[in-house]
């Protein structure tokens, strides 16, 4: 039970008390609670187990700090359980919908009966919603496309969730009896933005006890297969997970099988048969049947004569061609970025100061952070209008001439609005370091005038990176539509970076758009978008969406150092 988790039963909690129309206060409170938690640094399932209080976290009173404890040595909370009696899980499915909170749930069911996915979806195609208070035509039809979304998200679970589940089961399963290694594959090993399963494959000695350990975990909701080598079961949160057991000798051959992608092993299934040779899941053959190799899964590239081609690329997009002509890319690691260009602070709707943003960056081993705070167009989040862009300006000269942990560039996020105009004066934009301008209203102007208005945007001298530029929250939000190729041709033109953000709900651009971005000529930024000091820590999830990019160190701003990075800013 991890503070993601225990945030989540929160927001639920929030969510069901909106529904049902309870104290506005209490459920503030609730939702409080699980932005703190969230935000945290600390893993409250330790600090329970090992006797610690939450009484000085600010904004933890004593009655929410009781359904912690609750949680975490229960694994549940008796007043959720009965919230759910009071509003069946079809109703809570609802508000999964783009463009629905709860008090509209709580409309559509009083006035329309709505209690289902498939009723909102007959209501709104037969213009039922169009007549209630404060929806319309445009609503509905909105409402309508979000379904759309919805559908095709359907048993997808985000990568961030996916290493949440992955880590806590793993955690679990390593305590089984003659356990030697255990790994994860398939999609969420090539780190896909999605995930529709999980796969284990382990190795063990004899007489082990994983599958029963497996079975036995406590947030399996139904065992759909059981044997010796493999085990399926489904998690409460609907998710699948495979476990199988493998052979020492196989399991390099095995791991590469079930990373896939499909398309991948079709491909070297397909490049062995050319040399003689048969590769499967159990090892690589000669064509007398005798096995060449399978224990490392190495042993299935080099036998092929390809170079070990990292998980991330292997979804056929030329990943073989290069390996036979000696081409891959050094992939961009983790430890190859020095700083973080999009950082919000209390000044505006983050939860930590200048200072120890600062101090959490030199603890990641960076050289310089981007404070870009929001512009006053986003009311909010407290956006900052030109004088207390300036008076916050003030206040980073003082800590840089002070040696602040790493240097930290006076920026900001600039709101473009409507017409593609920015939100501050260039005179004030002239003043910063780094200047990234986003999108945060009016997401669903017609294809042409959004194109026009990002490249308006991006004619301005003073942006240096467009944030988050599709717009899209992964399974919850479609990005919004323009012409992405007029785009990266303006920003090319204009000299504007494009943004990976890597918070786990963005991961904006994708893997896609930025290798478009990349082979377009366009220098990329990954940037956190962290609100905490905690989500900081996010920048691997960018890393792996570049890496899935094949981009390079040299591909991306932010692995300069800072006197390389002012030069080409």
């Amino acid at each position: 039970m991890d503070n993601h988790k225990i945030a989540d039963i929160f927001e639920e909690i929030a969510d069901i008390l909106d529904i049902v129309g309870d104290n506005p206060f209490r459920i503030r409170s609730y939702r409080n609670a699980a932005r703190i938690i969230e935000d945290l640094s600390d893993d409250i399932f330790s600090i329970i187990n090992e006797g610690g209080t939450l009484e000085n976290i600010k904004g933890i009173g004593k009655g929410i700090e009781e359904k912690i404890e609750e949680i975490v040595k229960t694994g549940s909370c008796s007043l959720l359980k009965e919230l759910h009696e009071k509003v069946p899980p079809e109703i809570r499915e609802l508000l999964k919908i783009e463009g629905l909170g709860p008090k509209k749930v709580k409309l559509m069911y009083d006035k329309l009966g709505i209690d289902s996915i498939d009723k909102l979806e007959s209501a709104a195609s037969s213009g039922k919603l169009r007549n209630l208070e404060g929806m319309g035509e445009k609503t509905e039809n909105k409402i309508l496309k979000s379904l759309e979304y919805y559908r095709q998200g359907q048993g997808r679970f985000k990568l961030s969730d996916g290493f949440s589940i992955c880590e806590s089961l793993i955690k679990y399963l390593k305590n089984a009896k003659n356990l030697i290694k255990i790994e994860p594959a398939g999609s969420f090993r090539r780190r896909q933005e999605t995930i529709g399963d999980l796969d284990l494959l382990a190795i063990c000695s004899s007489e082990t006890d994983i599958m029963e350990k497996f079975i036995k975990y406590d947030e399996v909701k139904e065992i759909i297969a059981h044997g010796d080598t493999k085990t399926s079961i489904k998690l409460t949160n609907g998710i699948q997970v495979d476990l199988r057991v493998l052979e020492p000798e196989s399991f390099g051959a095995a791991l590469h099988y079930f990373t896939g992608s499909k398309a991948h092993n079709i491909r070297v299934r397909s490049l062995a048969r050319e040399k003689g040779l048969k590769v499967s899941e159990y090892g690589v053959f000669d064509s007398g049947d005798k096995k060449i190799g399978g224990k490392d899964e190495k042993d299935i590239f080099t036998n092929i004569g390809l170079s070990y081609i990292p998980p991330e690329i292997r979804e056929d997009r030329g990943e073989i061609e290069a390996s036979l002509n000696n081409k891959l890319p050094e992939l961009i690691e983790l430890k190859n970025i020095r700083g973080d260009l999009q950082i919000h602070t209390v000044e505006t709707d983050g939860k930590n100061t200048v200072i120890e943003m600062a101090q959490k960056a030199k603890e990641l081993g960076y050289e310089y952070i981007s404070i870009t705070n929001h512009s006053k167009a986003v009311k909010i989040a407290h956006g900052l209008d030109e004088k207390k862009l300036r008076k916050h300006f003030e206040e980073i000269d003082r800590l840089n001439s002070k040696k602040a942990p790493v240097h930290i560039l006076k920026s900001v996020e600039v709101d473009i609005l409507a017409d593609g105009s920015l939100d501050l004066d260039d005179s004030v934009l002239k003043e910063c370091d780094v200047v990234l301008a986003s999108i945060h209203s009016y997401f669903n102007l017609p294809e042409k005038e959004m194109t026009q208005r990002i490249i308006k945007a991006l004619s301005n001298p003073y942006v240096n990176i467009l944030g988050h530029p599709t717009g899209r929250l992964i399974l919850e939000r479609e990005p919004y539509v323009f012409n992405l190729r007029e785009v990266f041709k303006a920003a090319l033109d204009y000299n504007v970076i494009m943004e990976i953000n890597a918070y786990p709900d963005r991961l904006d651009l994708n893997d896609i758009h930025a290798l478009q971005a990349k082979e377009t000529g366009l220098k990329l930024a990954i940037s956190t978008d962290a609100h905490s000091s905690s989500q900081m820590e996010l920048m691997v999830y960018g890393v792996y969406t570049a890496r899935r990019a094949w981009l390079e160190p040299e591909d991306v701003i932010n692995t300069y150092t800072l006197k390389e990075l002012k030069t080409f800013i």
